[in-house]
């Protein structure tokens, strides 16, 4: 896919709605600005390397409301956004960084997964939401922690004592969660999990046993082999500031379960950020009609 020249304020608000469920990387630039010119060919080349995503490049004097909007001061600045959420940006001529900022989002979106879940088209990988400083695993393996899970490449998280887990996650906003997809051996991946959602503290095994979960999952072995998502009682899933998952016994009832990768997929639930408004014109505490 080719870069899309944004030629008014109007026409970015309509590409923003129209590929909602797609990274979109945003290019403000000025004709004006050496650093933009030099960047523009990357730009042109990434679009086509990521063919999955969206690439719009906005001139800040054709559309200065969005530019405002967005809060842009500098030139280039890269503002990344998934279901109208900005999730990340950068300022600065730097292709490597781009690139692996691209890269990030990418690789985690649900763009190549389509085909394999087609009812969570629509939703998102919610990976870019998780705050990993405030994620734990109680029983987790010490050379095989929680962050290996959460990454999607060769590592893996463990269990250390026993066969059971509870994953604690946390958002840095609000989302809605669609369905949870575990990639795990059949053998001794997870076969009971209950989930509990907005806890206070994270729960011990104690709670997780005997609390009253949000909804509780009796997982396929045919669905950690394919990696395939788990549909939930999205109803119930609708506000979730963080997520509690408690594996409480695995596949084969060995002594480790083990987890390849965790998903979970949703969307953000969009706030209104007041700092996007801008004055337009007069004093402060003047009335505008």
């Amino acid at each position: 896919m080719s870069v899309i020249t944004i030629t008014n304020d109007n026409q970015f608000q309509t590409q923003l709605s129209s590929n909602a469920s797609k990274l979109i990387v945003v290019d403000f630039t000025a004709s004006w600005c050496g650093p933009c010119l030099r960047m523009a060919p990357v730009f042109e080349q990434l679009s086509r390397m990521y063919n999955h995503a969206v690439f719009l490049k906005v001139d800040v004097d054709v559309c200065q409301e969005t530019a405002a909007a967005q809060g842009v001061s500098s030139m280039p600045t890269f503002i990344f956004f998934r279901n109208r959420t900005r999730i990340d940006r950068m300022s600065g001529a730097d292709p490597t960084l781009l690139e692996e900022k691209i890269r990030q989002y990418y690789n985690t979106g649900l763009e190549n997964e389509e085909e394999s879940t087609p009812n969570a088209q629509g939703h998102m990988d919610l990976t870019p939401f998780i705050m990993s400083k405030q994620c734990e695993a109680l029983n987790e393996s010490n050379t095989h922690p929680l962050s290996n899970c959460l990454q999607g490449d060769d590592n893996f998280l463990e269990s250390s004592c026993d066969n059971q887990l509870i994953i604690s996650i946390a958002f840095s906003q609000a989302v809605k969660i669609h369905s949870i997809r575990f990639k795990a051996p059949a053998s001794n991946g997870p076969k009971t999990v209950k989930l509990f959602i907005n806890q206070p503290n994270t729960l011990d095994f104690d709670e997780a046993t005997n609390n009253v979960p949000t909804q509780i999952l009796e997982v396929n072995p045919n669905d950690l082999s394919a990696g395939n998502a788990i549909n939930l009682r999205f109803v119930k899933f609708q506000n979730v500031q963080n997520i509690q998952i408690f594996v409480q016994d695995n596949q084969d009832g060995s002594d480790v379960t083990r987890i390849d990768h965790l998903q979970l997929i949703g969307s953000p639930i969009v706030t209104t950020n007041m700092s996007d408004f801008k004055r337009v014109a007069g004093k402060k505490g003047e009335l505008h009609y």
